[in-house]
């Protein structure tokens, strides 16, 4: 019977920096500036373990156009682990570590198969005959909007056939940067067998038989890349396709909602905290913990300023960066929607104001002359729509605690 097993990663972004992390304890930081290395050695050691006859990886192993000589020396080293053990790789480079950035060469074994700029395939044969043919291109630059989907052709002579692409789904669940877009109809009017896509951070199946999906990144890389991070493990013969799904962070990033309901001071709050903590304690990872506390009406307002002057957050966060399996508690909010405010007509007036800002034009409108300041605009990066968003929930949450004291 024909058949074949192979892992499909993707969005390894090896050797991120993590500039936003900076403030952490030393020790912490190096644990996270290691993180998508770790990831990736998991990586490897799934595909040793499953003896699987090829790696898949759609795009970003990288995490700038600069390729760090770590990087490199790392993707190298296990690379050859893989060769020793007669396993190839087949990879495309993404929009992060596309063809046209300048960086220093470090070669690859030769169990190691690199797209081109152009769609093409490449042949893989199993040592009991089967033939897989994979599809797939490299970015020849950092932003490619063309439908490159339209230059994938079938070719007859496999047994299986592998699209691999970096791009990002119409319509899909995820709002992002729109390179190589394609629509999932396009895909299956390709007739291939499995759609091996990188891109999204977050895990998805778009489809079933054929299979169509997002593995994710490896390695969570900030607080909105939450939950566990892998890859997938595929094994598929003549008559069915089976996924697994592979866990390999070394870091989870979560976000736990409490109500503060029963609490009725600040020794009561401490102790839901650090029992909070011990219910997201992972075994052999670390976990960076966003604590969001709902339903505070009864929290006097010394238990609140206790919150938002940091103090319940430094001793929650005591001695956890010596711990193997930490949990970093980076953030601690409080939700104020449920609280009635004497001045309500006030209050429906501010709502209503953030709730216009809320348009994606007057919002823009709003910041826009911190970036048009001549000396202001230097020290400001390009701002996403998650971001804009996060600023406004920042905001409201600050009115209201204002309007409370």
């Amino acid at each position: 019977m024909r058949s074949v097993q192979f892992i499909h990663a993707a969005d390894l972004h090896l050797d991120s920096p993590f500039s936003g992390l900076k403030h952490l304890p030393k020790e912490l930081f190096k644990r996270v500036q290691e993180s998508t290395f770790n990831a990736f050695d998991r990586l490897i050691s799934h595909a040793l373990e499953n003896k699987i006859d090829f790696l898949l990886i759609s795009g970003d192993l990288f995490d700038g156009e600069d390729r760090s000589l770590k990087a490199q020396i790392k993707l190298q080293k296990q690379m050859v682990r893989l060769q020793d053990a007669g396993i190839e790789v087949f990879f495309l480079h993404g929009n992060h570590d596309h063809l046209s950035g300048s960086w220093t060469s470090i070669d690859m074994p030769n169990n190691v198969h690199i797209f081109s700029e152009q769609v093409e395939k490449k042949h893989f044969q199993t040592i009991n005959g089967t033939n897989v043919y994979l599809y797939g291109f490299s970015y020849g630059k950092r932003h490619v909007y063309e439908k490159k989907i339209k230059d994938y052709q079938k070719e007859e002579g496999a047994d299986f056939h592998i699209g691999m692409l970096h791009g990002y789904c119409t319509g899909g669940q995820t709002v992002h940067q729109p390179y190589a877009p394609f629509s999932v109809q396009d895909l299956l009017d390709k007739k291939m067998d499995y759609w091996a896509l990188g891109h999204i951070h977050q895990r998805q199946m778009l489809h079933e038989e054929p299979y169509i999906i997002y593995p994710g990144n490896i390695q969570g890389r900030n607080k909105k890349e939450t939950g566990t991070k892998g890859c997938t493990f595929v094994s598929m013969n003549e008559f069915e396709t089976n996924v697994q799904f592979l866990e390999t962070a070394d870091i989870i990033w979560e976000e736990l909602f409490y109500s503060a309901k029963e609490i009725e001071d600040f020794n009561q709050l401490y102790t839901t905290c650090r029992e909070k903590i011990e219910e997201v304690r992972k075994k052999n990872q670390g976990t960076f913990l966003s604590l969001q506390i709902q339903d505070t009406q009864g929290l006097s307002n010394d238990v609140l300023k206790k919150v938002e002057n940091g103090e319940l957050l430094e001793i929650l966060q005591d001695d956890e960066e010596m711990m193997d399996n930490f949990v970093w508690v980076h953030e601690i909010s409080i939700h104020e929607n449920d609280i009635t405010y004497e001045n309500d007509f006030l209050t429906q007036e501010i709502s209503t104001a953030l709730m216009e800002l809320k348009e994606e034009q007057a919002l823009v409108d709003a910041i826009s002359p911190l970036y048009s300041h001549v000396y202001g605009n230097r020290f400001l990066d390009s701002i996403s729509n998650e971001d804009k968003m996060d600023l406004l929930i920042e905001a409201e949450k600050m009115v209201y605690s204002k309007i409370k004291s």
